[in-house]
């Protein structure tokens, strides 16, 4: 832990010195800021303020925020790995780009925000996990997302759990990561160390998402929280806050159907939901410390101080909040992302309270980089709202709108979702708006979420319902969901032929299936007779 601090001092040291030159100086042609981005995995945003900051050590975390700009109430647009890096990547909101599951993200040849800031000079490199594009995922995901309107509900992970490595010295517990975070280093070292141009590094890492659990089957699934007491040390237990449940008959209909799918109906005990928290924890303390290593890397370089570093991540983790874990939900551990960032021209330790997303990373990536922006982005520059230095430049540009939205249309949830976060509320609407009831939370009166407000305030219901419309027509476009689900069905039972029930038994939810095959076959019978276009029958 001496050695912890001791780098991280030598860090805040570094960047206490002031930048070379001007603003203008810094980001002419020859001298553009580097930009180097970690990305995470399922890292609950609210970790990274007060008070879910006290419950896990997270130093260069708190360095970033020490030393950059910390955006508070930063959201992803879509809480699963695919569609939300899609969004990221494009800077496009999920319905334009139809991303629609973990299957169907980007084409593979879509121009991304680093493509374009190649074309216009900068040094490119990518490590780690990206996962912005179609065809990749488990048949078992795939197929869930494609089922989830058919009329059953089946299990389709493995019960949460945790698994620890007693060894107080296991520091890498996720060794693909570390592998990654190696390699982006010594790139760094090797490569970016010469350039001329500036260059622009995106790290990714699977971490502090959940690890496989081969007892649920098919491709695992992923359900076991996985660390060593090296990291379970950096936790404090007695902080860690018991999430409080619903009873199973009063939880929302959508909401019942994620906890059932994800197995979390059963009975957990307080010891088993604080274990699984405080590993959780202890997976984000691992996942800073790589975050640390990058920056560790840039000062020894000398590289610090002429390079922006951001870290984020795609979605958050439920930890067993609501009765769930994983994402695919728009509570706030899930929909709510860290967003922190940190270099030449950036405020320091300045926190926005603004409502945000991760389709502005497009747009501000083109702005760090002096690029202009194209007009048809969903998102907006952050740098008018976290950097002194670049503001003038902003005065009468665009200013990012008083709201953010997220949708969901993949596995464990049986209706497509869309969230309209602003300032004081948070709306959820479901399918075509009719069928399922809506959700109305006041964040500031209920941070856990667990009051619907929206039958006792209608016409805030109401006005935030025709706001959501005037961003996103949600009713077509979950009726487009729908058809696509079925076409993608029809096309994958038609591509495995006699095979067809023996595969589609054996997926994920073969424990629950393998009671009653010929009950669930005939269930998505039916639901391919309903509704289908002649065209795809």
């Amino acid at each position: 832990m001496l050695l912890l601090w001791v780098s991280v001092v030598a860090v805040s040291s570094a960047l206490a010195a002031p930048a070379p030159g001007t603003g203008a100086q810094r980001r002419g042609a020859a001298g553009a800021p580097n930009v180097v981005l970690v990305v995470s995995d399922s890292f609950d945003g609210r970790l990274t303020f007060h008070p879910g900051s006290q419950v896990v050590k997270l130093p260069f975390i708190n360095l970033m925020k020490a030393h950059g700009t910390s955006f508070l109430n930063a959201y992803t647009n879509s809480p699963i790995c695919c569609p939300s890096r899609a969004a990221m990547w494009s800077g496009l909101f999920t319905h334009l780009t139809e991303s629609w599951n973990n299957f169907k993200g980007l084409d593979p040849n879509y121009t991304t925000w680093m493509d374009v800031m190649e074309k216009h000079g900068y040094r490119t490199q990518k490590f780690g996990k990206l996962d912005y594009t179609s065809g990749h995922h488990s048949i078992s995901n795939r197929v869930e997302a494609w089922t989830r309107d058919v009329a059953f509900l089946l299990r389709q992970e493995g019960r949460p759990m945790v698994n620890l490595i007693r060894n107080k010295t296991k520091v890498r517990v996720m060794e693909k990561d570390w592998k990654n975070t190696d390699k982006a280093i010594n790139w760094l070292k090797t490569e970016a160390i010469n350039y001329t141009e500036p260059f622009v590094l995106y790290l990714g890492l699977n971490l502090p998402h959940p690890y496989p659990s081969p007892s649920s089957g098919e491709n695992f699934g992923s359900s076991t929280f996985h660390t060593s007491l090296y990291w379970l040390e950096r936790v404090s237990r007695d902080a860690i806050k018991i999430p409080k449940w619903l009873p199973l008959s009063e939880m929302h209909p959508v909401d019942y159907y994620s906890s059932y799918t994800k197995n979390c109906t059963g009975k957990f005990t307080e010891k088993e939901i604080k274990n699984i928290r405080a590993f959780y924890y202890a997976m984000c303390a691992e996942t800073d410390a790589m975050l640390g290593e990058i920056i560790l890397a840039l000062r020894q370089l000398d590289l610090l101080q002429k390079t922006i570093v951001i870290y984020f991540s795609d979605h958050g983790e439920l930890a067993m909040e609501h009765r769930q874990f994983y994402k695919m939900s728009m509570y706030e551990a899930s929909v709510h992302v860290p967003l922190l960032i940190m270099g030449p021209g950036i405020k320091a330790n300045q926190q926005v309270s603004n409502v945000v997303s991760l389709v502005d990373i497009y747009p501000t990536m083109l702005d760090i980089a002096q690029i202009p922006l194209p007009q048809n982005l969903s998102g907006y520059s952050l740098l008018p709202l976290s950097s002194e230095t670049f503001k003038n430049e902003h005065k009468f540009k665009n200013v990012h709108p008083p709201w953010v939205l997220s949708e969901f249309h993949g596995c464990n949830v049986n209706a497509s979702i869309y969230m309209l976060r602003t300032k004081q509320w948070k709306y959820i609407a479901y399918s075509d708006g009719a069928s399922v009831l809506p959700q109305l939370f006041d964040l500031s009166s209920d941070p856990d979420e667990l009051t619907n407000i929206a039958i006792k305030f209608p016409e805030i219901t109401f006005s935030l319902d025709q706001k959501l419309r005037s961003i996103v027509n949600y009713p077509k476009v979950s009726a487009s969901v729908h058809q696509y689900n079925k076409e993608e069905f029809i096309k994958w039972k038609q591509s495995i032929g006699q095979n067809y029930s023996n595969v589609i038994a054996n997926l994920r939810w073969h424990q629950d299936w393998l009671k009653e095959p010929r009950k669930y076959e005939s269930a998505i019978d039916q639901w391919l007779k309903t509704h289908t276009n002649p065209k795809t029958a």
